[in-house]
């Protein structure tokens, strides 16, 4: 059984990626330091605690594993934060990254699959997005995933590692089971908060902006789901496994769904109204961002399985079934 290890796979997308994973013969094995992942979502394999900027604790655990592939989700993602804390994304999304790399190289693993982000593009210049699109990142947070995509870059051209750069559109959803979902401290994604509200933890859900240039006035977001995600990071694996060259795709669905018609769709398929409160537009927020997918089915023989109502029906029973704790 070929070991792949997954560093931050306590994570949201990481535990769905583990499982993902082992469904399809590997053995996932992961690295995380717990300080936003949760031990409870390791399931499918071993966990070892540490942290990306601990080179001794990485070469220990590479030395002991062995791993075929390295699968690299830790990171810090909220981009309000990236603008009050921007040294501290330095310092573990490109510090801790480069740290990791510097230990793989010297274990003599090539094969990386790294977690990326449309946020690297900035404001579109013409929509679906896809990869020639200029990358010009308007935050911190998208700034410090950039620099490690072109590290990466240069780590290939000298021969010294293969990757694939995943970038993400809109994460969500959680797995048919409810075995692992969408748990973040504090929540800032728009799905589980619109799903809190509507269960009544929270008092109401916040619109930001209903003057866009969009078709009904709110933000567009193209809404990926978990599942459909780790999928395509298995993939990913199997590409580079099987000699794959370095290469940078979307993952989205190229579909747009705009806030109103999420509320809407969440209040239909839960049955209960929310408390809206209109507020003025966040500084940064395009007004649509949507993905070209063209390029990962090309390459990974990916595409999207799973629609919103996928996405909310999965949300639903997890946020609702667990009270956003897990068993």
């Amino acid at each position: 059984m070929s070991v792949i290890l997954v560093v931050g796979g306590a994570g949201y997308i990481g535990s769905h990626t583990c499982l993902a994973l082992a469904e399809r013969g590997y053995l996932p094995v992961v690295y995380d330091n717990f300080t936003s992942g949760h031990p409870e979502f390791v399931k499918w394999g071993p966990a070892e605690q540490g942290d990306i900027r601990d080179r001794a604790r990485l070469a220990e655990v590479l030395r002991n594993y062995q791993p075929k592939a390295v699968l690299h989700f830790a990171g810090l993602i909220e981009v309000g934060q990236s603008f009050r804390e921007p040294e501290h994304f330095y310092d573990v999304n490109v510090s801790g990254t480069l740290s990791l790399l510097q230990a793989l190289s010297e274990a003599n693993i090539k094969n990386f699959v790294f977690s990326s982000t449309c946020a690297t593009y900035g404001d579109p210049e013409y929509l679906p997005l896809d990869e020639k699109h200029n990358q010009k990142p308007v935050n911190p947070y998208g700034r410090t995933k950039y620099i490690v995509e072109q590290a990466l870059s240069d780590l290939s051209s000298c021969g010294r590692m293969r990757s694939v750069v995943l970038r993400y559109f809109n994460a969500a959803g959680a797995d048919s089971e409810s075995r692992v979902g969408e748990r973040h401290m504090p929540e800032t994604h728009a799905i589980p908060l619109a799903i809190e509200t509507a269960l009544g933890r929270r008092e109401f859900f916040s619109v930001f902006g209903d003057d866009y240039d969009t078709r009904d006035g709110t933000c567009v977001r193209d809404y990926v789901h978990v599942n459909d995600l780790a999928d395509a990071h298995v993939r990913a694996v199997e590409y580079l496994l099987n000699g794959g060259d370095t290469i940078a795709v979307n993952l989205g669905t190229g579909n747009g769904t705009t806030v109103k018609e999420l509320i809407s769709a969440i209040e239909k398929i839960s049955g209960r109204s929310m408390n809206i409160k209109h507020a003025k537009r966040r500084p940064g927020d395009p007004p649509s961002l949507v993905a070209s997918n063209r390029l990962a089915y090309e390459v990974l023989g990916w595409e999207p399985k799973l629609d919103i109502d996928d996405i909310i029906r999965s949300a639903w029973k997890w946020h609702s079934s667990f009270n956003g704790h897990l068993r």
